[in-house]
């Protein structure tokens, strides 16, 4: 491995703080999981008795007991859980920081550094989307995905730091690379919101279904919103992703000599930009909207997976460079 040009203690930081990244996250996502598990609760109402013989404020009357609500117990370890996120999201940036810094370049040059800012793009969406309490609990299905695919990266595809492999070197790597994992991050938030929608607008999230399931279900938030969180992000992903797509075709013809040549993931890719737009077309059609455009946002988001995952690991093509190692 050359390691030329590298600090090394910056990368070693590098690495302490991922995995302190993904340690916090664990944390919240059991906090989060507690609070959507008990949510409901009443609030506790703590009693205290006026001191006798204290000067009363106007309107109460010495000796009678009070009411002091208390937030109850789940809502405060929520709480506690989102703060435990945005520390997650800090340690994840650091991590991606220290290895640029320690690297000079980019800190997005191969499949490890890659799902890492995928998913820090996926942590800001959703600390800005759901920065509501309503909308805490959707936290906990969003924090799944992103620990999987951090342990995925963290355990098989880490990628000690090291100069950018030549075929990467150029001012469009910073470019494309980014814009990419954008508006695939967007995606996430808005292919699990959709997933979300689909179970509370399923039998499960009607009044009368039994189990602790559909206990869980009814404590989503309304349909209407998270359908709302679904569209409003793919609105916003959709064309960043575009734009990412189209940058790549540019370096591509710089690179290769021609701007489209269906490799494996440039033919994933679009798929996945075309099933997006069919999902804007449909949430806007009569007859298609809710549960009909909710399926196609998610077969967007299994696209997106397919496409990280099996074309960048599996298939060979012009973008296998960019996988392990």
């Amino acid at each position: 491995m050359n390691t030329l040009h590298v600090n090394i203690g910056l990368a070693r930081y590098s690495d302490w703080a991922f995995t302190s990244a993904v340690v916090a996250l664990v944390i919240a996502l059991l906090l989060l999981a507690f609070e959507l598990a008990y949510a409901g609760g009443r609030r506790v109402d703590r009693r205290e008795r006026v001191l006798a013989g204290a000067v009363a404020p106007d309107g109460v009357t010495p000796g009678i007991v009070e009411d002091v609500p208390q937030r109850p117990l789940d809502e405060r370890v929520g709480r506690a859980g989102l703060a435990v996120v945005y520390l997650g999201i800090g340690l994840l940036l650091a991590c991606i920081v220290l290895r640029g810094l320690a690297t000079l370049r980019a800190p997005w040059g191969n499949m490890y550094e890659f799902i890492n800012l995928t998913c820090m793009c996926g942590l800001l969406a959703g600390a800005f989307v759901l920065r509501r309490p309503q909308y805490r609990p959707l936290w906990v299905f969003l924090l799944v995905p992103v620990l999987i695919l951090l342990t995925v990266s963290g355990r098989w595809l880490y990628t000690n730091a090291a100069p950018v492999m030549p075929a990467l070197q150029s001012y469009w790597l910073p470019i494309h690379v980014s814009v990419v994992s954008l508006g695939s991050g967007v995606f996430m938030v808005a292919g699990i919101a959709s997933i979300l929608f689909l179970l509370r607008t399923s039998r499960l999230g009607e009044p009368d279904a039994d189990g602790a399931l559909a206990r869980m279900v009814r404590r989503f938030p309304d349909a209407q919103t998270l359908d709302r969180v679904a569209y409003r992000t793919t609105i916003f992903a959709f064309p960043v992703f575009g734009f990412g797509v189209i940058f790549g075709a540019i370096w591509a013809e710089e690179a290769w000599g021609r701007y489209w040549g269906w490799d494996p993931k440039e033919t994933v890719s679009f798929v996945a930009w075309v099933i997006y737009a069919a999902y804007l077309h449909a949430r806007s059609t009569a007859g298609w909207r809710d549960r009909k455009a909710a399926w196609i946002n998610v077969a967007g988001f299994v696209a997106m997976v397919f496409n990280l995952f099996f074309v960048n690991l599996v298939t060979v093509g012009l973008h296998s460079y960019a996988g392990v190692g």
